[in-house]
């Protein structure tokens, strides 16, 4: 049987678009609190009972969150223009060689706003 888990993780950091016409506000530098959600699909282990461990979840993710933490990711190599395309594909690429069942990648910018990667 296989299932969806997923993990919740944020993070606040500032960033600026540098390729939206001039005068657009998201020109400007401002910040967001960032959501992420992780998610993994997989079958459940009849023993354990479920597809992995948040733990072990939460052990792979959490480094990167907090490299994200508080910083400009425009200074951060492959975020240099940081969308929430731009930068859950760029989680994904990061996660993707350590967590083998990750399925999916959410980023939040604001409360009604962000993208969603599933890989190529």
């Amino acid at each position: 049987m296989k299932q969806t888990l997923y993990k919740d993780f944020s993070f606040d950091s500032a960033h600026r678009l540098p390729h939206v016409p001039a005068g657009h506000k998201c020109g400007n530098l401002h910040g967001h609190t960032f959501g992420v959600r992780v998610e993994v699909t997989g079958e459940v282990d009849p023993y354990t009972g479920w597809v992995m461990d948040f733990a072990d979840m939460k052990a792979v993710v959490k480094p990167l969150i907090d490299q994200l933490d508080h910083c400009y990711l425009n200074d951060i190599a492959g975020l240099e223009n940081p969308t929430s395309e731009v930068l859950a594909k760029w989680i994904w690429d990061q996660l993707a060689p350590k967590l083998p069942l990750l399925s999916a990648v959410w980023v939040r910018e604001t409360c009604t706003s962000g993208c969603l990667y599933q890989g190529d």
